[in-house]
């Protein structure tokens, strides 16, 4: 760990804030499990132009894992860029930052794709209809 903004008074008070506005991992929490957050991440990393002192909302409460993992898949070299793996009940990706989320892909928000055995024809993008 970097040694600024982490040793400051600013930090650790905004650290504390954090953790007792969501005191749960929040990445585990979208998986199901009720984990104590030790760590506070910052969502975009201050080496990719963060801010060292955002908003509560640009800060995300993690277990120790979870922080392990993300750092090892986002900031550093040879990282595969996914966090969280796994779909949630509608097929979506569990990571809020998956590339599949992205606004450029031409499925994005509209539903998970469906598929079958080759030629059964159930190749087709699920909608969400509100049923």
């Amino acid at each position: 760990m970097a040694e600024w903004p982490y040793t400051t008074t600013a930090w650790q008070r905004l650290r504390r804030l954090k953790l007792s506005e969501q005191p749960l991992c929040e990445t585990c929490a979208r998986r199901g499990r009720r984990v104590i957050a030790e760590h506070v991440d910052h969502i975009v990393a201050i080496s990719r132009g963060g801010h060292a002192f955002p908003l509560t909302d640009g800060l995300r409460s993690l277990c120790p894992s979870c922080h392990s993992i993300k750092t090892a898949a986002r900031e550093r070299a040879g990282g595969k860029g996914v966090a969280v793996k796994g779909c949630d009940v509608d097929g979506l990706p569990l990571d809020p930052e998956h590339p599949f989320l992205a606004g450029d892909n031409p499925l994005s928000g509209q539903g998970a794709f469906a598929s079958g055995p080759p030629g059964n024809e159930k190749n087709h993008l699920v909608q969400d209809w509100g049923v």
